[in-house]
């Protein structure tokens, strides 16, 4: 394993001077060159060897109901992020859901393993730093393939520093910020086990996921509801690798 990660890397670096062909050149990813190499490391190697792996044990091992109370605890956890992020925004109705949510979960739901607010009417909020950004009126930037993290922007790069490491620590220690973060990544790459016959079957699976990744941005920024020109240039994908990406 050490030595084809050590090749890996390797030919990260030399194809990372490679030339795009013209036909595959998009506006929104001027560091292709360099993201595809990536995205080949973090799935021939990372994800083949390390996270799928883990993520396969994991449901293997683990009750459909504990998963969802893991599940219910990193979403409550990230709660007041919501929060603040959608104050930010402006967005007081989803500001106001998002401390209910925590206070509902984090007591009747003890300490958010169990989703209480939900059956109430309070459906979940996801707001994060990158929307704020982009409701601010800041653009994506440059598509980014990030080893180890998967699809990003520079816009979402920034806003992802923010949620995870700069608002967490108002109420969490570095351990626990870590953790968090960690069981978020095994249950994500958990959920889309269901879903790769989708990127396998795909053409070009580093442009099919990075289109995937693009249109659940615009639905993210919108609140699900984006403007009508732009849903109708979108392309439809499976909404559980959507929602999951």
């Amino acid at each position: 394993m050490l030595k084809k990660t050590l090749i890996t890397l390797s030919a990260l670096l030399l194809s990372a001077c490679a030339q795009v062909p013209p036909e595959k050149e998009d506006p929104r990813d001027p560091l292709q060159s360099v993201n595809r190499p990536l995205y080949d490391f973090n799935m021939d190697v990372l994800d083949a060897y390390i996270l799928r792996p883990v993520a396969v044990g994991y449901v293997e091992v683990t009750p459909t109901p504990v998963r969802r109370s893991i599940a219910n605890f990193t979403d409550n956890i990230s709660a007041p992020t919501d929060a603040i992020n959608a104050a930010l925004q402006g967005k007081a109705d989803r500001t106001g859901i998002a401390m209910a949510r925590f206070l509902v979960n984090t007591t009747v739901g003890i300490g958010g393993l169990f989703d209480i607010a939900t059956s109430l009417g309070l459906e979940h909020v996801d707001e994060d730093f990158g929307q704020t950004l982009g409701v601010w009126g800041i653009g994506d930037g440059a598509y980014l393939m990030l080893p180890g993290m998967g699809p990003s922007t520079a816009r979402n790069l920034t806003g992802d520093v923010v949620d995870n490491f700069v608002l967490p620590e108002i109420a969490l220690t570095t351990p626990e910020t870590i953790l968090v973060f960690v069981l978020k990544a095994v249950e994500t790459r958990a959920s889309l086990i269901p879903q790769e016959s989708l990127l396998n079957e795909s053409l070009d699976p580093y442009t099919f996921v990075k289109d995937v990744y693009y249109q659940r941005q615009l639905y993210e920024l919108y609140d699900g509801e984006p403007p009508l020109q732009e849903e109708a240039e979108a392309e439809e994908y499976d909404d559980d690798f959507l929602e999951n990406l």
